[in-house]
């Protein structure tokens, strides 16, 4: 059904309440700790029932942990539900992995990025209770045991990564959250209870099936409960309350807790709070991220319009903008390799507004404007807040987005229909379900409740690739014949030689890399079933499949290539200046890079100023960076899954790009040792010297249809670049051209060098300063030094 409605600015002008004022105070003064909850009540839960069939012990796991762990309702909260102990927390998930806890655990609170306190209680806690019953049962260590020595290697030698999903859970997916809202889990449980009727018991093969539909009627009825233990709580405190107005709430509070998410919501309040239990559940169930509501302004809608009547647009606003607050409060610790990919506190939930309906029409409501307006009034990185545009976008919202960019919070990201649902269509999607699409995590599109993505599956290292090829697939770093002898470099005869060495080890490596991303895929499915969140995916219940197993609609694995720029500029310095101008020789060139520039200065000069460089509309340039990222393309879309479905690839780096640098040698396109890639499918930080058009048309270069796990495009502005009506129009007039010529997606950094250097020289004076960092917006004081640095060092466009 079209939401198509005529929508009044003003709805999404209210600002923030005294209460979220007084909520987002207390988050700010928090700093994060970990939880031993979780840990403990799963490894007691595992103990108790070792033998029985792996998707009900997943049921019972989490049945323990929702019947057993903490559950308590802060001052002036109106929406409950918490992940922790304690706010702002994060809890430890064994059995994904914890070796990497076990030999960090002393280092949590004297990290660089991401810093997380621990008690020595908690660190006793998991030391004697929890980490010697995992040895040897994790999911990491399984997935490990099934790859190959080669791609261990491989992944050793930062060509990719993997360890997304080989250390935690899989994440990356929207849930069906619309239907909870209208029909409760009540009707899930009466789902799974009569497709049981559809299975044989005789049947060896089915009573696997039978197995799992069981797990998810344990799961739901234990979501049921976990609610109820809310409602008991809101009793116990409005018992003792004495304020007549906290009392009233909170008892408002047990009393929707007692009726969702077991039962249908009907009102605005009801929906809101059945949404956050899911929500909440699908992240206490697993520690994969990217967990996101994708478009909530249209499956929320119906119930906004029936309390119309009942609650004015400023309750409506507060309640949003609470919702906001608990997005913020979820957290998850990563091991320190991975905190420097994702550094921040990131959990990457990705809300879009706007787009299309299922039948083609615009989708704009009020309820679009109010979500813009939460980030305006937060002001907090969580959580990814996005815009989807077509050719019919209204410019009430086109210009509510362009306001809201222009505060310099890195939100929203915006997304092009235009190429977006061609490419899905591509990929085996009805029409009416590619209209329907929304965005995982960073920038990967899939239609919700219908899709196990596997999306940021790995992090392909194209750099990494050219280093390999100029050095006949030997890896110095490592000191080790990783890649194919493909010829050496010196004796190279032509730039189509560089070139097929470049595509025989980009083959070889990227086969691997999805050899490695099968073999976590295959143990996610046999040891980490997830009972809840498959049972809110179709059509997992109906064919008796966890998620993990193949149950969903859609089936596709994403892994994304980082360093499109360096390993385009780096091809086009070479057959500019090597082969075309012969300024320099192969062997000259390779010695050069070998000693990292040293003595050479002027050498790195010219590869940085003399040869063209992509992201400033030069043909020569882009071309090349064209088809190095579509040999990775191409070599990726060979590949499938054990779920039966495809590989795609993307072309983006979350913050991966800092981590990749530091393992990629000096490159001809003037990089030295050990700095950052280029970030998404951006130009080099400085290259692009052309002004922002001009980067727009480069990017728009690339095929974004082929990329369907999607691209980012990264664009900073100077805050006087977008002032006044004039700025906010140019900033729709750039994004209109690049999405025109077939670009995917960006995102706008409004910001100026000089506050970025001063937050780093006193952090804290801008404790609350917000950035956007790659798919995703973060604290910059939170972040490593090195990824602030990349941060200031991207170019700051102006028109």
């Amino acid at each position: 059904m079209s939401t198509q409605v005529k929508v009044d600015p003003a709805v999404a002008t209210m600002g923030p309440t005294e209460r979220v004022e007084k909520i987002k105070a207390r988050f700010l003064a928090t700093t994060p700790e970990i939880c031993a909850e979780r840990a403990k009540l799963i490894t007691e839960s595992y103990k108790e029932t070792e033998g029985r069939p792996m998707s009900i012990r997943r049921a019972k796991a989490l049945e323990k942990i929702l019947l057993g762990m903490s559950v308590y309702i802060d001052d002036d909260e109106l929406i409950v539900g918490n992940q922790c102990s304690m706010p702002r927390s994060a809890p430890i998930y064994p059995e994904f992995s914890c070796e990497w806890v076990e030999a960090e655990l002393d280092r949590l609170a004297k990290r660089t990025a991401d810093v997380f306190l621990i008690s020595e209680d908690v660190k006793k806690t998991l030391r004697e209770d929890v980490f010697p019953y995992w040895k040897g049962k994790t999911n990491h260590e399984i997935a490990t045991a099934l790859m190959k020595q080669e791609a261990i290697d491989a992944g050793n030698a930062v060509a990719y990564t993997v360890g997304n999903y080989y250390f935690n859970g899989v994440g990356h997916i929207s849930a069906n959250y619309g239907k909870v809202m209208s029909e409760g889990l009540n009707a899930v449980i009466a789902e799974a209870e009569a497709a049981k009727e559809k299975f044989d018991y005789a049947d060896a093969h089915q009573m696997k099936s039978l197995h799992f539909l069981e797990s998810t009627i344990i799961a739901n009825k234990a979501v049921i409960a976990f609610a109820n233990r809310f409602a008991d709580e809101a009793e116990r405190l409005a018992a003792a309350e004495k304020d007549a107005a906290r009392k009233t709430e909170l008892l408002e509070i047990a009393r929707i807790c007692r009726k969702v998410p077991a039962q249908p919501a009907e009102t605005f309040r009801e929906a809101v709070q059945a949404f956050w239990f899911v929500h909440l559940v699908i992240q206490i169930e697993s520690n994969g991220h990217s967990i996101s509501p994708m478009r909530f302004d249209q499956y929320c809608y119906p119930f906004y319009k029936a309390s119309k009547n009942t609650m004015s647009d400023e309750q409506a606003q507060e309640l949003l903008d609470l919702l906001w607050l608990k997005f913020n409060g979820l957290n998850k610790v990563r091991d320190e390799n991975s905190t420097m990919a994702f550094a921040g506190y990131p959990m990457f939930m990705n809300i879009i507004v706007g787009g299309v309906d299922r039948e083609g029409k615009d989708a704009t409501n009020e309820l679009s404007l109010m979500l813009l307006q939460c980030a305006a009034n937060t002001k907090l990185y969580a959580p990814s807040l996005s815009i989807r545009v077509h050719e019919g976008t209204p410019d009430v919202l086109y210009l509510k987005a362009a306001e809201v960019s222009r505060m310099g919070l890195g939100v929203p990201a915006y997304f092009n229909d235009r190429t977006i649902i061609p490419a899905l269509l591509s990929r085996g999607l009805t029409l009416e379900d590619a209209r329907d699409y929304g965005i995982i995590g960073c920038v990967e599109p899939q239609v919700g409740g219908k899709t196990e993505g596997w999306h940021d599956a790995a992090f392909f290292n194209m750099a990494k690739i050219v280093e390999l090829t100029l050095n006949n697939g030997y890896d110095k770093r490592t000191d080790m014949q990783v890649g194919l002898k493909t010829g050496d470099i010196t004796e190279m005869k032509s730039f189509d030689d560089v070139m097929a060495a470049y595509a025989k080890q980009m083959e070889y490596f990227v086969g691997l890399m999805c050899h490695s991303d099968n073999m976590v895929d295959l143990a996610h499915g046999e040891n980490v079933p997830l009972p809840f969140l498959s049972s809110l995916v179709e059509d997992c219940i109906g064919r008796g499949k966890s998620l993990q197993e193949g149950g969903a609609i859609y089936n596709f694995s994403g892994p994304q290539g980082v360093g499109v720029a360096n390993a385009g500029d780096a091809l086009t310095a070479i057959k500019k200046l090597c082969f075309d101008e012969k300024v320099i020789s192969l062997p000259e060139l390779k010695e050069i890079l070998d000693k990292d520039f040293e003595g050479a200065e002027n050498i790195r000069q010219m590869l940085v100023n003399r040869a063209p460089k992509y992201g400033n509309d030069d043909d020569y340039a882009d071309e090349i960076a064209v088809e190095s990222a579509n040999i990775y393309c191409r070599e990726v879309n060979k590949y499938r899954n054990p779920r039966g479905g495809q590989f795609q690839p993307g072309l983006y780096p979350a913050s991966a790009n800092v981590p990749f640098g530091a393992v990629v040698g000096a490159t001809p396109d003037g990089r030295k040792s050990g700095t950052p890639l280029a970030d998404g499918v951006s130009p080099i930080g400085g290259a692009d010297i052309s002004g922002p058009t001009a980067t727009v048309n480069s990017v728009a270069k690339l095929d974004h249809e082929v990329t369907s796990n999607g691209t980012l495009l990264n664009q900073k502005f100077h805050p006087n670049a977008v002032k006044g009506e004039e700025g906010l129009r140019n900033l729709i007039n750039v994004t209109e051209t690049y999405f025109k010529n077939g670009g995917f997606h960006v995102q706008y950094n409004v910001i100026d060098r000089n506050t970025l250097l001063e937050a780093q020289e006193n952090p804290e004076d801008f404790r609350g300063l917000v950035v956007r960092v790659a798919g995703y917006s973060a604290f910059f004081t939170a972040l490593d030094k090195s990824l602030q640095d990349d941060i200031i060092s991207r170019t700051e466009q102006v028109f």
